[in-house]
């Protein structure tokens, strides 16, 4: 047993080690073939300009808008002259007309006294005088249901308020991007409006575009929050026409058709530097150059937009503004501006 731990065991592990060790050396030294000669890098991938054809087709200007159903705002009451509030002529939550007489406001201005004197006794006569009284009858200016906040005997100043007259009619209002303003550049007056939930499409008329809700205006109106999207710049309202059931705070979707174009000479909106009345395309040459170009444009469905003025059908044009001139150019697409499509 001695003579196997002494001489046996240490003889095999010394046969072990030195297996192991040439395997290593063996690993080290025997690598891949570099007999063969290294070839040059040559490009994988090359970027081939993608062109777009100048074609014809029916393009209709239809913008939706998200929007909800307000309550129209009531209109105010205010004193039409200084003075006293002498009789009330409505009640509170009373139905008015456009005219229908509110209160009366009396205006007393005093008289300064006559005096006369006695030729011969010298002796003077005072006589007070009744003061100059004027009447003023503030009438409503609209109709619908009268909020009175003037009291008997209360003393007004020309333009103070003293009610209001809330319509009772509902509109459908709604916010747009500067994109949706230039397109609707010249809007009829009505829109097709579908409610969230509620009765079938109709006409929504009195249509109006104006300026947006300047910030810190009521949250509760439709916009206040954008949801990343672009900013508001634009509203649009149009009238809920009696007889169609809804309620303030429903979801709405308004639908502007603003023109159409029969057989119009249409390019990709990728393809043109500019969106509304002037823009620049790059067309492309018979020896496959390409030189820019203006052209006047018409409508645009968010895809396609009119030529009007500058190509013609056949032309072929590039698919995308070239680097450098990244205007409109999609943000997946090589050459977009980083900065823009990171905001």
């Amino acid at each position: 047993m001695g003579v196997t731990r002494r001489i046996i065991f240490p003889t095999i592990r010394l046969i072990l080690w030195a297996v192991i060790a040439l395997a290593l050396v063996k690993m080290a030294f025997s690598g891949a073939d570099l007999s063969q000669a290294d070839d040059s890098l040559v490009p994988s991938a090359q970027v081939n300009e993608m062109h777009a054809e100048v074609s014809t087709a029916t393009i209709t200007n239809t913008v939706t808008v998200q929007g909800s159903v307000v309550s129209d705002p009531a209109t105010p009451v205010k004193a039409t002259m200084a003075g006293t509030v002498s009789k009330l002529l409505a009640a509170h939550g009373q139905q008015v007309e456009v005219d229908t007489p509110i209160l009366e406001i009396l205006l007393e201005t005093p008289v300064e006294p006559t005096i006369t004197t006695d030729p011969e006794t010298g002796e003077q006569t005072v006589k007070e005088n009744k003061p100059k009284v004027k009447r003023e009858t503030v009438k409503a200016a609209t109709a619908g249901t009268l909020t009175l906040t003037a009291l008997k005997d209360q003393i007004v100043s020309v333009g103070d308020a003293i009610g209001s007259v809330a319509p009772g009619t509902l509109s459908v209002s709604g916010t747009l991007t500067p994109e949706q303003q230039y397109r609707l550049l010249g809007a009829p007056t009505e829109a097709q409006v579908t409610l969230k939930g509620g009765p079938a499409p109709f006409a929504c008329t009195g249509l109006k575009i104006g300026a947006a809700a300047q910030a810190g205006a009521d949250a509760n109106q439709p916009g206040g929050d954008n949801g990343g999207q672009a900013a508001a710049t634009g509203a649009i309202t149009c009238a809920v026409p009696a007889g169609v059931t809804a309620f303030p705070g429903l979801g709405a979707d308004l639908e502007v058709v603003n023109g159409t174009a029969a057989d119009a000479l249409v390019v990709p909106v990728t393809a043109v530097q500019g969106s509304v009345q002037e823009g620049n395309v790059w067309i492309v040459l018979p020896d496959g150059a390409s030189e820019k170009r203006a052209v006047k444009l018409g409508l645009t469905d968010g895809e396609n937009v009119q030529i009007t003025e500058g190509l013609a059908t056949g032309d072929k044009v590039l698919e995308f503004v070239p680097v450098g001139d990244t205007v409109n150019l999609p943000c997946d697409q090589p050459g977009a501006d980083y900065a823009t499509c990171q905001a």
